[in-house]
């Protein structure tokens, strides 16, 4: 980034605001771990959208903050997009819709197997496009993949006869996941009608040939899921699924750890109080004795 956007803000907010130094202070910490957080991820202030602040929140979560925190990290980053889009450089802000946390933060939104299944069938696989749709779901689904991930995977990264996908995530990390058998025989079907491109590495093209990037697959997903009747679906729903499917049937903790590239346990953590939340859900619903007298 060749301007210091942050800094900008802050100028504004000392002229224009006549906040104190603490506040300022604090806006700081707050603005540079969202920075920070966008490098790790190859991201750009003016290319984040609401499921990237969406899964940066869900990040800050294992950090057990409080109310105030909580609430203050929201209005760090309302006011300094709203900066963002009043100087012109983003066209939307992306927090419109981002509302104020009450006692617990952001956790990860999941489909469920049905939902997994019907939302893998949506694409017509009788098409080349339906058909690398199906393998960017099962691939998604399979791998737990970020969706950066899986727009910068290569053909060479995929190893169909070892069932092993290598991925290089967050800080530069390479990693090796193990990729299942559904995922594989999509895999083979669409390399036989995935037209050879030169110098074209990428796995994933778009119709012209052109790999495909982030915000293209945040739409194909969006797409599909809305056809299923599913509301704020997107590539991070698959990952998120992906790890909670594998909490819930008793993986252990550290595989899971390792296969989405999490530096810090802490972090996968956060899966087993979905999976907690969803069977004290399932309790209150079905045992006979739940409800209080």
């Amino acid at each position: 980034m060749s301007r210091d956007l942050i800094r900008e803000y802050l100028t504004y907010l000392k002229a224009e605001k006549g906040l104190s130094r603490n506040s300022l202070d604090a806006y700081t910490r707050d603005l540079r771990k969202l920075q920070a957080w966008c490098e790790k991820n190859g991201i750009e202030f003016s290319e984040l959208d609401e499921r990237d602040l969406r899964e940066w929140l869900t990040d800050l979560a294992i950090e057990r903050l409080n109310e105030t925190s909580r609430r203050r990290y929201l209005s760090s980053i309302r006011g300094f997009f709203k900066f963002l889009a009043m100087e012109g450089h983003i066209s939307a802000d992306p927090t419109g819709n981002l509302v104020s946390p009450g006692k617990t933060f952001y956790l990860p939104r999941f489909l469920n197997s049905a939902e997994i299944e019907k939302l893998l069938a949506a694409p017509n696989t009788e098409t080349a496009v339906g058909l690398r749709d199906r393998t960017i779901f099962e691939v998604m689904y399979a791998c737990g993949l970020r969706v950066s991930e899986l727009a910068n995977l290569k053909l060479g990264e995929i190893d169909i006869e070892s069932g092993v996908v290598t991925t290089t995530g967050k800080g530069s990390k390479t990693r090796k996941i193990p990729i299942g058998g559904s995922a594989i025989e999509w895999l083979r079907r669409y390399f036989a009608v995935r037209k050879p491109k030169e110098r074209v590495e990428k796995l994933f093209l778009g119709e012209r040939g052109r790999p495909l990037d982030r915000h293209a697959i945040h739409r194909i997903i969006k797409d599909h899921a809305e056809k299923c009747g599913f509301e704020g679906v997107s590539a991070h729903t698959l990952r998120h699924s992906f790890a909670t499917h594998l909490v819930q049937n008793d993986a252990d903790i550290r595989s899971v750890q390792q296969m989405l590239g999490h530096a810090d346990i802490s972090t996968t953590q956060i899966y087993t109080h979905v999976t907690s939340k969803q069977l004290k859900k399932n309790y209150e619903r079905f045992h006979p004795r739940a409800a209080s007298k």
